[in-house]
């Protein structure tokens, strides 16, 4: 009886792919509303410290099932496009903000009221690109660990997320075939004084089954959220804006008439106070007074405002 038996040939190996069986329609609805839910819960926290330390409602809405073309035409052709690398897969998402809204959101991590003006300008302002693409990788690491957990954005442990490319062309950028089907998630950011703002995720359905939480998985606790601290204006991506100054070296008066009556050769005394402004649009920076360096005009700074650049 002690016999020992060899397997006539080598057991079947099956990929993961053939043997797991993906969810059920009602499975999949729950996935993707637990989805929207932490999504938007973890985006309400970080996207504080970005907006002046607002306290924010964000909502993602269910999913509107559109071709590639026809979520491409729903952006529009000029937008704050961003594409995400997110998951542990590195899926590819569009994220995508309209023009009006990124110049608000700007003005409103300035600490400025963040209203949206209709009366836009032809491009996107590069300080408005530099905080889209902030908030583009806040939202890329956001998808990553409401798709893997709260674990995946501790160090080590996953990847967090990225901006691989951005443009304000969409379909520059192809996230997706124009033929694929697309899901298409409205984002809502509201702050308690009143400004709303959104934005728009398009993900290949195709795509969006690898980013769901995985069954089975506890929600993620809410003394595990990630808290941002508020955004330092004198760190990338905001101190590398540019800003313009000018020095203001006298004001006149002139008469409506006078003026008109401006021809070349004419003669217009200026008085030089002993100090001029250095200004930043229409705020004082600083005073001082004007001399020479090195063959050049030059400002020597001699007194600041009391409350600096704060407001």
């Amino acid at each position: 009886m002690a016999h020992e038996f060899a397997g006539a040939r080598p057991a079947a190996q099956h990929c993961r792919e053939l043997t797991q069986r993906g969810p059920r329609p009602e499975e999949r609805a729950v996935l993707v509303a637990a989805w929207r839910r932490d999504l938007a819960r973890m985006l309400a926290d970080d996207l504080s410290g970005l907006l002046s330390g607002d306290r924010l409602q964000v909502g993602v809405s269910e999913p509107e099932a559109l071709s590639g073309h026809a979520a491409l035409e729903r952006i529009g052709p000029v937008a704050a496009n961003s594409l995400l690398r997110v998951g542990a897969g590195g899926e590819t998402v569009l994220a995508s903000f309209d023009v009006a809204t990124a110049i608000a959101l700007t003005d409103r991590s300035f600490g400025g009221d963040g209203r949206i003006d209709p009366a836009v300008p032809d491009r996107l302002p590069r300080s408005a690109a530099l905080l889209v693409e902030e908030i583009a990788a806040t939202i890329a690491a956001a998808i990553t660990r409401a798709g893997l957990g709260d674990h995946a954005a501790r160090p080590g442990a996953a990847p967090a997320g990225e901006v691989i490319l951005r443009s304000e062309s969409a379909a520059r950028l192809k996230p997706f075939d124009p033929d694929a089907a697309v899901s298409l998630f409205t984002l809502s950011i509201a702050n308690e004084h009143g400004c709303a703002w959104q934005a728009v995720l398009a993900i290949a359905q195709e795509r969006m089954e690898r980013l769901l939480p995985v069954p089975g998985r506890a929600p993620l606790p809410s003394g595990d959220r990630q808290h941002r601290a508020p955004a330092d204006p004198l760190a990338s991506p905001f101190a590398e804006v540019p800003m313009p100054l000018h020095v203001v070296l006298a004001e006149i008066d002139l008469s409506l008439v006078r003026l008109q009556n401006l021809a070349p050769g004419d003669m217009l005394p200026l008085a030089m106070g002993r100090q001029v402004p250095l200004m930043l649009g229409e705020k004082p920076v600083a005073h001082g007074s004007i001399g020479t360096l090195e063959d050049r005009m030059a400002i020597r700074l001699a007194r600041f405002p009391a409350e600096g650049l704060a407001r």
